[in-house]
């Protein structure tokens, strides 16, 4: 019976041996992507609709993305609800929205990550707008963050 048990222990042991994982690690790798590279069309598409939802903090008006812009994610979680929650936040401590100004373009082997600089009335203020585009062309995510003068691309796991 003591040897049964001890033959159905190594065999739970033996089949529940641990597994190990690859991952492609060139999925993850970011890299700075040089002025000649950067698509205009692309540029300003993010540019307009970065400025579009922070623009909403000054104005209290949005007007909505629709399915040639951004992806069904970002269309479901950029409400008028949670932008006037983010905005009254905001502008309580940071001020007017003023403008963003571009401070680099990052490319992934999916999507391509343009980083903004913030601009608000009061000093204190030190935020960074980061607006992902995908490989349809469409805004993928928008995040809103503290800047840092480093780049992290560990930021951008989504």
């Amino acid at each position: 019976m003591k040897k049964a048990g001890l033959i159905i222990c190594l065999l739970l042991l033996i089949g529940c041996k641990s597994k190990t994982i690859t991952r492609d690690t060139e999925d993850l790798k970011v890299k700075k992507v040089s002025g000649a590279e950067i698509d205009a069309n692309q540029q300003r598409k993010a540019y307009e609709l970065g400025k579009r939802v922070l623009e909403t903090c000054n104005t209290s008006k949005f007007k909505p993305f629709n399915e040639t812009e951004v992806t069904q994610s970002v269309r479901e979680n950029t409400t008028e609800e949670r932008l006037t929650k983010t905005c009254t936040r905001f502008r309580q401590y940071y001020g007017s929205f003023i403008d963003l100004k571009l401070d680099g373009v990052y490319k992934t082997k999916q999507e391509v990550i343009y980083r903004y600089h913030a601009l608000y009335t009061k000093k204190v203020a030190n935020k960074e707008l980061r607006v992902f585009v995908n490989e349809d062309n469409l805004i993928s995510a928008i995040k809103s963050m503290d800047w840092d003068e480093k780049f992290d691309s560990k930021i951008t796991d989504q």
